[in-house]
């Protein structure tokens, strides 16, 4: 084999399409853009217009919740913590939270907090700071001889009245019948 005799395999590189050079082509003339008017224009957003049919997207059901601030967690299953241990990354009884878990290059990035769940086994003794954690996470690391702390979400008091005053407002309006009129 030689240099100059070496070929890609067949269909490997295929040539681009040189629209708008012409009839014979077949992307002549307009070039794949249609004929006049608004579609033949960049920036055209006729989104879903099935010619006056229902559209597809208002054919199909409203389905599911999409929550305004979800927070996304970063989640670790016990067996990967004991992987960590074993490969020296974590050592046994050493403070665990999302800080750590980065620097021992466990984790990529912080994210908004840390969830532990039970997948795996734990053997190892370790104090797990997270935002939250599954029962059977919690029973194995207290079984293994550590302990878990949850963090606690801070909420502010004039928060916590307002919530009180206005779920008493729903309970109270539900309680009262409507009058009727006679």
């Amino acid at each position: 084999m030689r240099l100059n005799s070496i070929n890609d395999n067949a269909g490997a590189r295929k040539r681009r399409v040189r629209i708008g050079r012409g009839i014979g082509s077949g992307v002549g003339k307009t070039g794949g853009r249609g004929g006049k008017g608004q579609t033949a224009r960049s920036g055209v957003a006729i989104g879903g217009f099935e010619g006056g049919q229902m559209p597809l997207h208002r054919r199909l059901p409203k389905r599911g919740f999409n929550k305004w601030r979800a927070k996304n967690f970063n989640e670790i299953n016990l067996g990967a913590l004991q992987k960590a241990v074993d490969d020296g990354k974590l050592k046994a009884g050493q403070a665990v939270d999302v800080a750590a878990l980065v620097d021992a290059g466990i984790l990529r990035r912080a994210k908004d907090g840390l969830r532990v769940l039970g997948g795996g086994e734990l053997k190892t003794k370790l104090s797990v700071t997270a935002n939250g954690a599954s029962a059977s996470a919690k029973a194995a690391i207290e079984k293994a001889g550590g302990s878990l702390s949850i963090i606690e979400v801070k909420v502010l008091e004039a928060d916590e009245l307002k919530r009180k005053k206005t779920a008493a407002k729903k309970a109270g309006s539900a309680k009262t019948p409507a009058k009727s009129e006679e």
